[in-house]
C-alpha cells in the first residue's frame, strides 16, 4: 500500500472514529432537546413526524450527528444545549412523574414556568419533601442515580416512637426485609419532643431504594410522620424555599459530576 493511501485509509478510520463519538440515536436526541421524553420520541418517529436532512425516518435506530438537520412535527429541533441541573424544593402531595394516569399532581406540572423540560434524579415519594435534582440532561441523571458514584443521601425523619441504640447498631449492618436486601445505613438521633413520645432521626443512605427509610422504620415498629430530604452528595437543600428552584452552575457541575 502506497503512502498516500495508507494516510487516506486512516482518514477514514478517523473520520468514522469521530463520528461514532459524537452521534446519538435520533430518539434520544429528540429527548435530550427537552422536546418530549425518548418513549414518546419513538412514537413519533413510528408516525412518520420526524425527518433527518429531509428525508422520513422509519426507525428510532437512526443515529444524528451535530449537523443533522432534524425536524419533528414540522418544528426545526434546536441544536444540542450546554447540560443544566437545578435544586429544587419539593413539597409533600406531589408525585414525582410527569403524567398520573389518576390525575394526581406532578412535580413536573408545578415547577416554575421559566424552566425548560427537566428530568428528574431519582424520586422522591408522594408524602416525602425536601431535595430533588432535576436536569436536562438524561447522561446526568442517569450518572447521577449510578451506584458506583457512591453518593450519601441525607434525611430528616421524625417517627413516632423512641428509637432504641440495639435498632440503630442493627440498621448499621444492613438488613433484609421481606426478601429485599438494604445496604447498611447510619441514623442519628437529634432530639425528642412530646415528652419522648417521637423523634426526629438524621438518616443517612448509600442507595435509596424505593420507600426504604420508611420500609425500615415499619420494620422496627415506627410510622413515620415526615421524611425531608436534606442532601444528595454534595448538594444541599440549604434554605431554599418550599417549591423554588435553585441552579447549579455549569463550574459545579463540570467540579462534581465531570463531563457525562
Amino acid at each position: 500500500m502506497t503512502k498516500d493511501k495508507i494516510k487516506n485509509s486512516k482518514k477514514t478510520e478517523n473520520t468514522v472514529e469521530d463520528t461514532a463519538k459524537t452521534s446519538e440515536r435520533i430518539a434520544k436526541r429528540i429527548a435530550s432537546s427537552g422536546v418530549c421524553s425518548r418513549r414518546d420520541a419513538e412514537r413519533l418517529i413510528a408516525e412518520g413526524k420526524v425527518f433527518v436532512n429531509g428525508e422520513k425516518l422509519t426507525t428510532p435506530a437512526f443515529l444524528v450527528s451535530e449537523k443533522d438537520e432534524i425536524t419533528v412535527n414540522g418544528t426545526a429541533l434546536k441544536k444540542k444545549e450546554t447540560a443544566r441541573l437545578w435544586c429544587y424544593h419539593k413539597p409533600v402531595g406531589l408525585l414525582t412523574t410527569h403524567k398520573d394516569p389518576k390525575g394526581r399532581p406532578t412535580v413536573f406540572e408545578n415547577l416554575p414556568k421559566s424552566l425548560p423540560r427537566v428530568i428528574s434524579v431519582g424520586r422522591l415519594d408522594l408524602n416525602s419533601e425536601g431535595l430533588l435534582l432535576l436536569t436536562t440532561s438524561g447522561a446526568i441523571a442517569r450518572s447521577l442515580e449510578h451506584p458506583s458514584r457512591g453518593w450519601k443521601r441525607q434525611y430528616r425523619v421524625r417517627i413516632y416512637g423512641i428509637i432504641t441504640p440495639e435498632m440503630i447498631e442493627k440498621a448499621k449492618k444492613g438488613l433484609t426485609i421481606e426478601g429485599i436486601h438494604y445496604a447498611p445505613c447510619q441514623i442519628e438521633v437529634e432530639q425528642n419532643q412530646s415528652g419522648g413520645k417521637n423523634q426526629w432521626l438524621l438518616i443517612t443512605l448509600t442507595e435509596g431504594k424505593n420507600r426504604e427509610i420508611r420500609k425500615i422504620m415499619d420494620f422496627f415498629g415506627f410510622k413515620v410522620a415526615r421524611l425531608l430530604r436534606v442532601s444528595y452528595g454534595p448538594f444541599q437543600l440549604g434554605n431554599l424555599p418550599v417549591g423554588e428552584v435553585r441552579e447549579i452552575s455549569g463550574k459545579v457541575i463540570k467540579e462534581q459530576i465531570g463531563c457525562v
